[in-house]
């Protein structure tokens, strides 16, 4: 699988560079979520502008993914998604449960807002 981690403060930034999201890729990439929890990151960006097709196994992998950080009080995000992955989402009726963004910037400044509220809640 070849992808990149770009790990900051308060997120990790990941890119997929693979054309295809499937049963092969998809425990490779759990597996790394599993291992970026277990480091104590909960925010994860995965950067899918790379990623042509997913299947049930990419979709499974993503939502593990989404598990992680939610428990971990955190948010996952994707972006750079297309449209065939789009549709798969709005099929198996995710897209309320995923978030979504269309760029990473965009995803970046979904986590610093979110921190910036937990503060904010944290002190009243």
């Amino acid at each position: 699988m070849k992808f990149s981690v770009d790990k900051h403060e308060k997120y990790v930034l990941i890119k997929l560079n693979e054309s295809k999201l499937n049963t092969l890729i998809a425990p490779q990439l759990k597996s790394e979520f599993i291992l970026i929890n277990a480091e104590g990151q909960r925010n994860v960006i995965l950067d899918l502008s790379s990623v042509k097709y997913s299947d049930s196994s990419g979709l499974g992998c993503l939502l593990v993914g989404h598990r992680l950080c939610k428990n971990s009080d955190g948010l996952f995000i994707l972006s750079g998604i297309n449209d065939n992955i789009g549709k798969l989402i709005t099929i198996s009726q995710l897209e309320n449960v995923l978030n979504i963004v269309p760029t990473v910037e965009e995803g970046i400044d979904l986590i610093f807002m979110e921190e910036i509220e937990k503060e904010l809640r944290r002190e009243v």
